[in-house]
């Protein structure tokens, strides 16, 4: 993977560059639909570039792992043959998903226990096993194995996970470096840092991270019930640390105003489940803010979703429409929302780069705020 920096607004952090992998090159800052089984639900990859314009999506280790399992995937061919999709992927390692496990799971110095969500079976994640798996599912950027702590953590918790996560680090690392992919193409590792709300984990975490040279960095354990304004600070310390050369990808973060602000800071990749699962229970983003589709008020409002600038879903469906279909529980409703919202998503990531490029970024990004945080 090779990450060329093409711009850094001249206010702030922001920046702009073209990620290159062997599945597509990504323009950054990227938002990243998420397809945590092999899909992103509701939605077809034709609709996913076509309509979204998504140039990368995710899926998720542990739910691969357990559902349609490493043997299939293999006999597929990896996960792009399985699903289809012939652009960059990128695979969460499952820590995020053992660790909301909490009462069917047991951190060891070896890996997590786990039982399976589905059946109740018991199952073992270690370091280097999780790469093995992504190396199966064949994702072009694959994570490493980490605890992600709540954000309310107690500092002698968060330091004493800190030090599990590193140590489970050096191992996956080891082990992504004696191994290759299995399907021609080259995929590529990203260490993660945590370090919870404290910012001396952090800054320790970040040096670790920055130490092994990887060709991109992940910040973890955030939007995990810490305030908004806690995890501006925490992105800034990391991103003082962070090299500047590669990108870096804030994980699971979330409303369009954090990406925004997250931006600001010098994140160049994001994901998050917001856009389609908020989507599904009738909440639309706008660029003029938020709205409840079950809301009465639409019931007679045969304006598109969007009345002026960008539309991202066929302009015939009214806000009137799309209300009757959530009021009346038609699976049509899920879909519109969700291509909308994550059409809207990419969207803004891409304005956001058009104004890094041109250098306004800042002042358009404090009016965008404003605007996307509204409820209409």
């Amino acid at each position: 993977m090779e990450f060329e920096l093409q711009a850094t607004d001249p206010s702030c952090n922001a920046r702009a560059g073209l990620i290159t992998t062997d599945h597509g090159t990504i323009a950054t800052p990227i938002f990243m639909p998420v397809g945590t089984v092999g899909s992103v639900k509701a939605v077809h990859m034709r609709e996913l570039k076509d309509d979204i314009k998504a140039q990368i999506i995710l899926g998720n280790t542990y739910h691969l792992y357990l559902r349609p399992g490493t043997d299939i995937l293999r006999q597929a061919g990896g996960l792009h043959k399985f699903n289809g999709w012939d652009r960059p992927i990128l695979t969460d390692s499952g820590g995020f998903q053992v660790f909301s496990l909490s009462a069917n799971r047991k951190l060891k110095e070896e890996g997590a226990y786990f039982r399976s969500h589905i059946d109740g079976s018991k199952h073992l994640f270690t370091p280097e096993g999780v790469v093995d798996i992504q190396r199966a599912i064949g994702a072009d950027i694959m994570m490493a194995l980490d605890e992600c702590p709540s954000g309310k953590a107690d500092y002698d918790y968060a330091k004493q996970s800190l030090g599990l996560t590193t140590r489970w680090l050096k191992r996956g690392w080891k082990r992504f470096n004696e191994t290759e992919g299995l399907y021609g193409y080259r995929q590529t590792f990203f260490p993660i840092v945590q370090g919870c709300t404290y910012p001396d984990l952090r800054r320790q975490a970040a040096l670790e991270v920055a130490e092994l040279g990887a060709d991109g960095n992940a910040i973890g354990g955030l939007a995990v019930g810490e305030p908004a304004e806690v995890m501006y600070e925490m992105i800034d310390v990391v991103n003082e640390i962070l090299p500047k050369d590669r990108p870096r990808y804030l994980m699971g973060v979330g409303t369009p105003a954090n990406i925004l602000e997250a931006i600001e800071r010098g994140v160049d990749m994001m994901d998050c489940v917001m856009p389609t699962r908020n989507g599904r229970n009738g909440m639309l983003f706008t660029a003029h803010g938020i709205m409840n589709m079950r809301n009465k008020k639409w019931a007679d409002d045969f304006s598109p979703l969007q009345e002026d600038g960008p539309s991202f879903v066929d302009r015939a469906y009214t806000k009137a429409y799309v209300r009757h279909l959530f009021v009346a529980q038609e699976i049509l409703a899920m879909q519109i929302a969700s291509i909308h919202n994550l059409a809207f998503y990419l969207w803004l990531v891409g304005e956001a780069r058009r104004h890094i490029l041109a250098g306004d970024f800042k002042p358009w990004k404090d009016e965008m705020v404003e605007r996307v945080t509204r409820r209409l």
